[in-house]
């Protein structure tokens, strides 16, 4: 019954075959080696070896001495392709003298010296995670206003990249910016080599913003209006942005009593004529973000006033969203 052998043995009979096939004796050829010193190939195996192409042969790797022609066979034998970028061979003397074996040369006739292994690998340059974060944060920094931005940290630290040859005509390109609602960035950095597009890696980062604050500088009981007198500025840190056209909410009510101290949210004021929504009424859905705005048209579910959330249903996908309503009557969803 025949058996399918299993393709690493089928090499390792080959090799086996071919080495014993050379080393078996051979009364003819003691004859031919006495009067033909010259077809004795004489090799050196270094320890380590780099490259220019992905094919590995012998002459690449070793050096290889003897008669010219038998010279110019051994150095096109092949030993292996390197298949990715980084990629470390390894062979010993017996792997290189099987395949001189395979091709016609005989074991006899061979002298090796050097290593017991030799280490090929290919010629590459790397591009550092840390240069890709380097290029991306500077160009987000010219996309986002200057003085809102108090850190740019990364997600996380992107991958290497190794690209093969040591072509000295890399550029990097980032091309595209995406701010999310999550205060992410995302900046994709293309990367050309010889003016061909060889790979992208993408870096995501975490934003915070500078933007100011309003704290209460004494008690403001509810329904006393803000004043310079009762609250002061304050600079901090957040995750979202500072609103565009901010101004202090002087003249605003207090909804409650505040104590000294506290920062005052939104929901801790109304205007002095506050803002309604009724049930039913036409209202504009708006979400803000640096560098774009978007509106669309939706039905308030309830009815409520500036700060207060409400439910609305989105008229163009007839979706209900949790809405807080602004003080110009707007509406921006909550995420």
């Amino acid at each position: 019954m025949n058996k399918e052998k299993n393709p690493t043995t089928q090499i390792g009979y080959l090799l086996l075959t071919c080495t014993l096939l050379y080393l078996a004796p051979k009364p003819a050829w003691g004859a031919v080696q006495n009067s033909q010193k010259d077809s004795v190939l004489r090799i050196y195996l270094p320890r380590e070896v780099t490259i220019e192409n992905n094919n590995l042969k012998l002459g690449q790797v070793s050096i290889i001495r003897g008669e010219e022609s038998l010279v110019a066979k051994a150095s096109e034998i092949t030993l292996g392709r390197i298949s990715v970028p980084g990629q470390k061979v390894v062979f010993d003397r017996m792997t290189a003298l099987s395949r001189l074996a395979c091709n016609g040369i005989p074991v006899s006739n061979v002298t090796m010296t050097g290593a017991e292994k030799v280490t090929v690998k290919r010629q590459h340059q790397v591009i550092k995670g840390s240069k890709f974060v380097e290029l991306a944060s500077s160009f987000l920094k010219t996309k986002l206003p200057a003085d809102s931005i108090y850190q740019i940290s990364p997600v996380w630290m992107p991958k290497d990249m190794v690209l093969p040859g040591l072509d000295k005509d890399v550029r990097l390109s980032p091309r595209m910016v995406q701010i999310s609602a999550e205060n992410q960035a995302k900046v994709r950095i293309v990367v050309f080599s010889d003016g061909k597009e060889v790979g992208t890696q993408e870096v995501t980062f975490r934003l915070k913003y500078n933007r100011r604050t309003i704290a209460a500088l004494v008690d403001i009981p509810a329904g006393e209006a803000l004043s310079p007198e009762n609250v002061k500025i304050e600079k901090a840190v957040s995750n979202y942005p500072e609103p565009v056209n901010w101004s202090p909410p002087y003249g605003f009510i207090a909804r409650r009593q505040i104590p000294a101290n506290t920062t005052i949210s939104q929901t801790m004021i109304s205007s002095a004529e506050s803002v309604a929504v009724g049930r039913n009424e036409t209202v504009v859905i708006q979400i803000e973000r640096p560098g774009f705005l978007i509106t669309a048209l939706g039905k308030a579910m309830q009815k409520g006033e500036a700060g207060e959330f409400i439910k609305v249903r989105n008229l163009d996908s007839q979706r209900i969203i949790l809405a807080k309503i602004n003080e110009d009557g707007t509406v921006a969803p909550i995420f």
